[in-house]
């Protein structure tokens, strides 16, 4: 849940969650059709017995035997439910037949005249690391080389490996560090690995599972931020001590050069590699989610490391790469004379001689329709993908000693345009298009010659002829526009009858562009089905201010454009409450909690993913603390009282009617505490709210670890949406 800081990734987030009321109860609320104003919050006292807050403690034992016990029997109960449908085969297959395809976009990064891979399949359900050469890559059938096999490594070795990416050595990139979950944690196992020998290195360089991050300074060095014991972690769990590592000597002897608090949120430590083939170490250490300091680090000539030197920039900015010595700033605060979501640039050479930034120079100030998806940087241009109104667009810039100078790329409109792979040591980029009826397309762009290939695309998996996007307006309680994506059938009628899905994110500054998503196509479209992507406040569509517009005390305005689309749907009788469901995951997760708490009038059907629910202990759990730059500090009186406020595990009512909610988790997700979604069933339990749940004992945050896994919760999840919203089911 978290945007790049120099060339380092905090994390990112996403997905999966419960909910309730009888089947008699049901009925009668899928049959009003008006629109209510929200409920007002209560403060909701849970002092019985054996259903108090303290009561629900032990689901927080993640492998607990009494939790476990717990959800095993909510798990029986819901797979028996949903798996009896003859449309959860039907589903399942389907899904699986996409996921497991091999016309998938095989999705590469370039190093050094190759391209490298990671591909599952059938045959391959954990996957297997591969690469090809360019020239391969580009024809009808790729000569794949495989470099390691998942599958066979984790039979080997008795483990439910999930590869987890890789970090190698520039400029031959032999030498690599593997990362690899036990079952889709964050926490990674790191080993250093030979793509040559195609053999772990005896002897090599290796940590124990931890989050965390490694980085090659040469050979025989890494700059390392792990899990070094007591007192190294900060109370997010995330590294809080860098140190210098020599190749042959153990962990323990690695050498301490920088140090955030215990309250950061993380202290991580990298090399860039600067186009002038210097390698310098920075680190970023993070005060909250949004605030950090970075510091370069300077090597003496007897190896030492200097005292960091901290960048005179602002807390709220992002170091996107260097260019041709031109350092690349993403700006989420006003700053000197540039606005909030302006990219610039500053000499990294006039930082270094004295510590301070005299020029700072305009690369692309986005207008307030208008943002920056991505940035890509490579040897001769850098490219940026720029959307406005959620429709995106990609440019080259290029600086020429004195200003930046930009030029429009050809690439299809009127969708998503995506900067993938760049590799600022060669000329060659991938990027992407796609829109929600016609299939992902992927492209070589070479930046120096500007010749554009075609690589790969994806196949039609399902009829967009009979279907149409189109993109609308919703009035939200204060009088913001907000944009939304209806995806349906050109014929369907406009009187209220359509099953229809209302997806929600809105939070880290995450935007819902247009995407080609072929199983929701295949398994809700064709179907009959409605689809709609709500672009609501909390995340980037419209820069920092639309992400900010929703953070904290302020987050209710999040809520309120969720409700103004859903109301507007039913207004403009695309659905009805009857017909109406809607999905989130992990900060959609707490969406869909505040919806159905707030507004159990307005949905027949929600689907909470890998959620955060309990907002009064959130800081407590796993990487909890790290998110109170979005969420707010429940201890603080303001912010604790509007999170109490919202929190959906405290806003059950007994006496009131819900839908019945369906909750997704997974046991080792290691980033949102599955106790989120186990606590609030339990409440729901308590009050006889029906509900149905459905936790994977592996999976990590995505709550599957393997292609199988996410075909059978796709197959769960439509299914139950099927059941809940199509009237001849």
């Amino acid at each position: 849940m978290h945007s790049s800081k120099l060339t380092l990734g905090l994390i990112i987030s996403s997905a999966l969650a419960l909910g309730a009321c009888s089947p008699s109860n049901q009925n009668s609320q899928a049959e009003n059709t008006t629109v209510l104003k929200k409920q007002e919050p209560q403060i909701m006292q849970y002092n019985t017995p054996g259903q108090t807050d303290a009561d629900h403690l032990y689901l927080e034992e993640v492998l607990g035997d009494k939790a476990l016990e717990e959800v095993k029997q909510w798990n029986e109960r819901t797979l028996s439910k949903l798996t009896a449908d003859p449309i959860f085969a039907q589903l399942e297959s389907e899904a699986l037949a996409i996921l497991q395809s091999k016309d998938k976009i095989p999705y590469v990064s370039y190093r050094n005249g190759e391209v490298f891979n990671f591909w599952q399949d059938a045959e391959h359900v954990r996957g297997i690391w591969r690469k090809a050469t360019l020239e391969s890559y580009l024809s009808d059938s790729t000569q794949w080389q495989t470099i390691l096999d998942i599958d066979a490594l984790s039979a080997a070795e008795g483990k439910n490996w999930v590869f987890k990416g890789t970090s190698c050595l520039a400029p031959d990139y032999v030498r690599c560090m593997l990362n690899l979950s036990d079952g889709g944690k964050d926490a990674v196992v790191r080993r250093e690995f030979d793509t040559l020998s195609k053999t772990f290195v005896q002897d090599g360089f290796i940590t124990e599972e931890s989050k965390g991050s490694v980085s090659w300074l040469d050979e025989n060095t890494m700059v390392v931020g792990v899990d070094f014991g007591e007192g190294s972690m900060t109370d997010s769990g995330y590294p809080m001590v860098a140190k210098l590592w020599k190749r042959g000597t153990p962990l323990t002897s690695a050498v301490e050069f920088g140090r955030g608090e215990q309250t950061d949120v993380g202290y991580w430590s990298s090399v860039w590699d600067l186009s002038d083939g210097r390698h310098e170490i920075i680190a970023t250490r993070a005060l909250t989610f949004y605030d950090s300091e970075n510091y370069w680090f300077a090597q003496n000539p007897d190896g030492s490391i200097a005292p960091g030197k901290k960048l005179p920039i602002p807390l709220k900015s992002s170091v996107a790469g260097e260019f041709k010595g031109q350092v690349l700033l993403t700006l989420a605060e006003d700053w000197r004379d540039f606005a909030s979501g302006t990219l610039v640039s500053f000499a990294i050479n006039d930082f270094m001689a004295d510590g301070n930034i005299e020029n700072v120079n305009l690369v692309f100030s986005p207008d307030e329709k208008s943002s920056i998806e991505n940035i890509g940087t490579t040897q001769s241009k850098v490219l940026l993908s720029i959307y406005r109104d959620v429709s995106g667009a990609a440019y080259e810039f290029d600086w020429n000693g004195e200003q930046w100078m930009s030029k429009k790329l050809d690439f299809p409109a009127n969708g998503s345009v995506s900067i993938g792979s760049t590799n600022d040591k060669e000329d060659i980029a991938f990027v992407s298009s796609e829109s929600f009826l016609t299939p992902d397309t992927l492209y070589v762009y070479n930046t120096q010659s500007g010749e554009k290939t075609k690589a790969k695309s994806l196949p039609s998996w399902f009829d967009a002829s009979s279907m149409v996007s189109e993109q609308k307006f919703a009035t939200s309680s204060d009088g913001t526009k907000v944009p939304y994506f209806i995806v349906r059938q050109k014929d369907i009628p406009l009187d209220g009858s359509n099953p229809t899905l209302l997806y929600g994110y809105g939070g880290f500054q995450v935007s819902l562009n247009p995407s080609y998503s072929a199983t929701r196509g295949k398994l809700w479209v064709e179907r009959g089905g409605v689809y709609v992507l709500a672009n609501i406040r909390g995340g980037g569509e419209y820069g920092p201010k639309w992400h900010q517009a929703g953070l904290k005390t302020q987050r209710q305005n999040i809520y309120d454009d969720f409700i103004a689309v859903a109301e507007d749907l039913i207004s403009s009788k695309v659905t009805s409450v009857k017909h109406l469901g809607i999905e989130g995951g992990s900060n959609g997760g707490l969406l869909m909690g505040v919806m159905f708490t707030q507004r159990p009038d307005l949905f027949n059907a929600v689907i909470c993913q890998v959620p955060l629910l309990d907002m009064m202990r959130y800081h407590t759990l796993l990487a909890g603390a790290s998110w109170m730059g979005e969420y707010g500090d429940p201890n603080d009186p303001v912010e604790g009282a509007f999170l109490r406020s919202i929190s959906p595990y405290h806003n059950i009512a007994p006496e009131t009617d819900y839908p019945e909610v369906f909750f997704i988790t997974s046991t080792k997700d290691d980033r949102v505490h599955p106790a989120h979604a186990r606590k609030t069933a339990k409440r729901m339990e308590d009050q006889g709210h029906a509900f149905l749940y459905y936790e994977n004992i592996d999976g990590g945050h995505s709550a599957a670890a393997n292609l199988k896994e996410t075909a059978k919760r796709l197959a769960l999840q439509h299914t139950y949406l099927f059941e809940k919203l199509r009237d001849n089911k």
